[in-house]
């Protein structure tokens, strides 16, 4: 699996260019969450790749290596009650614009995984999908934003123990939906997901 990582590509442009990524979209609970990463034009990492390709040992092992080696990043957060507002495609791109704006130096390019974008100023960007297994900032994004949500998710966890946070990390899982189904929803749940089984929508 480390080989495949090789074949990532440090960035598709010169100069400053920052990848961005997100974590939690398919979440029933929590936020969803986006990196930003401005990488070296040397970096290298034979591990590196697409965060769900990664065990969790290595994700946090990669987080170390890119928070010490990057020029910058960035993470942000966007919490439950703002996602039923904006529905979780905003909220991606606006987890991803947030990170984008702590960046410092500010990149001249960016590349965003998926296909999905909003201008970001007047910085030009490429959606690439599946860039996360393509591009090593967006495989660096990848790996901030699952790891940080993961942290978040984790102390929700020891907050509400009940729903299993520390192993689905609020993923809708069956055991997730039947914890609701019996103990309701927390305030950290989307109102605005189908939250129960199927069987018990209305």
């Amino acid at each position: 699996m480390g080989n495949a990582s090789v074949l990532l590509q440090n960035q598709m442009r010169t100069g400053l260019e920052a990848g961005t990524d997100e974590a939690g979209r398919g979440c029933l609970c929590g936020p969803v969450t986006a990196a930003a990463v401005i990488l070296p034009p040397d970096f290298y990492s034979n591990e590196l790749n697409d965060s769900k390709l990664l065990t969790v040992s290595q994700r946090n092992h990669l987080r170390k290596v890119i928070e010490k080696e990057a020029l910058a990043f960035a993470v942000a957060h966007v919490m439950p009650d703002e996602i039923d507002q904006i529905n979780i495609l905003n909220a991606a791109i606006e987890a991803m614009h947030r990170a984008l704006a702590d960046l410092k130096p500010i990149p001249n390019h960016i590349v965003v995984d998926g296909n999905r974008f909003k201008n970001f100023g007047k910085i030009p960007y490429q959606c690439v999908v599946k860039g996360d297994q393509k591009f090593k900032n967006i495989a660096a994004a990848s790996v901030l934003a699952k790891t940080y949500r993961d942290a978040y998710m984790q102390d929700l966890h020891n907050e509400f123990p009940s729903y299993g946070w520390d192993t689905n990390k609020g993923y809708p899982t069956k055991k997730h939906r039947e914890a609701i189904q019996r103990l309701g929803a927390t305030p950290h749940h989307r109102k605005s997901f189908r939250l129960f089984p199927d069987s018990q929508q209305s």
